[in-house]
């Protein structure tokens, strides 16, 4: 890491701790509870004469504890570094407190613009956090901690995290004052708005990181460099039922390319540490890009662990990317026509047909009654586009990102034929 680079990290992961703090303070002042990791020290602090920002010091510095015990051996330097990050966390919490002293909301409505306003800013504050990299606050490294000793799911963990430390606030709440105060309807929103903010922007701003930290992406440029000599590719989208598969492998058989659908999940099972079985599950499916991004927020906090289908997503880029620089060869879905579209020697087909003609052969190909059928190819068809959307942000299917689109339902010979004179014509020529 050079020195630029090593600044420029530091500094936006010291703005996103003063963002941090901001959200933090907005969120409290609502008065209906404040994020799970604030809502023990923001429970203490009610009860006791020390701040927020003191008891959140305090808090940090016994979960860094936990994380040495935890840890042992393992414990190193860059888990220190959490120590003045703590000390920083709280004198920004306080300085924000104080900034924003006028801010009493008395309405109930204004009470929850004032929290979501708070879960905005502590969202974008998490996202700079994990965008810089270099230091984890204490709550999201005492998860990664028992996660490494463990080997337990990082999401799961997280909501467990989350949920213990909103129970303890609220027993002790009970136990000092009588009654539930400081955990309320808030502590569940910002439980689950903050990490999915943090994680929507991520998204949408997935170019940042390149852009900040050219090296990050040295893997791509390499493959950009090697791919100066490319084999020929030919990436094929499709819709279900259509016969995409079966005819991108019989032209990968008369040409004598490589042919890749179902061997990447192999693949990918051997770099993730995922199982075939899981990978063939959750591989190009995903029902609702909202519904995920609010399943999956809780690894918006950390820049090391990916949520699962990100992880099979990267794992399968990867391969498709080598596979295209290796050899001649044919690629079924798995967004190759995006992935491979600054490659010269790719031919970007997407395959289709009437409804009509592919519940036909599903019902010959998987014995289904028509009813069936036509179900199963409107969900597949529906998971194959929010999947297609979700991660390369085009629509599925759309002409504009394919050399030929070619109504299957012609006859199997005939897209053979054609694809065959587009590669003559357009890749040889």
């Amino acid at each position: 890491m050079s020195n630029r680079e090593r600044l420029n990290r530091y500094t936006i992961f010291i703005l996103g701790l003063l963002v941090n703090s901001l959200g933090v303070s907005l969120i409290t002042k609502a008065e209906l509870g404040t994020s799970p990791i604030s809502s023990i020290p923001y429970v203490l602090s009610l009860n006791f004469p020390l701040s927020l920002g003191a008891f959140t010091v305090i808090f940090s510095l016994f979960l860094i504890l936990l994380q040495l015990l935890i840890l042992k051996r393992d414990f190193k330097l860059e888990h220190v570094l959490q120590i003045p990050v703590s000390l920083a966390f709280g004198i920004f919490i306080d300085m924000c407190m104080t900034l924003i002293d006028f801010v009493h909301p008395e309405n109930y409505a204004v009470k929850c613009i004032d929290l979501v306003l708070g879960c905005l800013i502590l969202g974008v504050g998490v996202y700079m956090e994990v965008l810089a990299n270099v230091v984890m606050l204490p709550g999201e490294a005492f998860v990664r901690a028992i996660v490494f000793r463990w080997n337990r799911e990082f999401g799961v963990t997280k909501v467990a995290f989350d949920v213990s430390m909103t129970i303890i606030a609220g027993i002790l709440s009970f136990a000092f004052s009588g009654k539930l105060y400081g955990v309320r309807e808030g502590t569940i929103v910002a439980a689950v708005l903050v990490g999915f903010i943090a994680r929507l922007i991520g998204r949408k701003l997935s170019f940042l990181p390149a852009k900040l930290f050219p090296q990050k992406n040295a893997e791509d440029e390499q493959w950009s460099e090697n791919n100066q000599q490319e084999h020929i590719c030919i990436a094929i989208g499709r819709q279900y039922g259509s016969g995409g598969h079966d005819i991108g492998q019989q032209l990968a058989s008369e040409l004598s390319f490589e042919f890749y659908d179902r061997d990447i999940i192999r693949l990918a099972a051997g770099s993730t540490g995922y199982t075939s079985e899981f990978i063939g599950k959750h591989e190009e499916k995903m029902t609702n890009s909202l519904l995920y991004d609010l399943a999956m927020q809780m690894y918006a906090y950390s820049p090391e662990k990916e949520a699962p289908e990100d992880a099979i997503f990267e794992a399968e880029r990867k391969i498709v990317l080598d596979a295209a620089e290796q050899k001649d060869c044919v690629i079924v879905g798995r967004c190759a026509d995006v992935l491979l579209r600054d490659n010269t020697k790719c031919l970007r087909i997407f395959l289709y047909a009437p409804l009509e003609y592919r519940i036909k052969r599903v019902m010959a190909t998987e014995c289904l009654d028509e009813v069936e059928a036509k179900k199963k190819i409107q969900k597949i068809d529906r998971r194959r586009a929010e999947y297609y959307r979700y991660y390369t942000h085009q629509i599925w299917g759309l002409p504009a990102n394919h050399h030929i689109c070619i109504d299957t339902s012609i006859g199997t010979e005939q897209v053979k034929t054609m694809i065959l004179k587009a590669i003559d014509c357009y890749l040889k020529g």
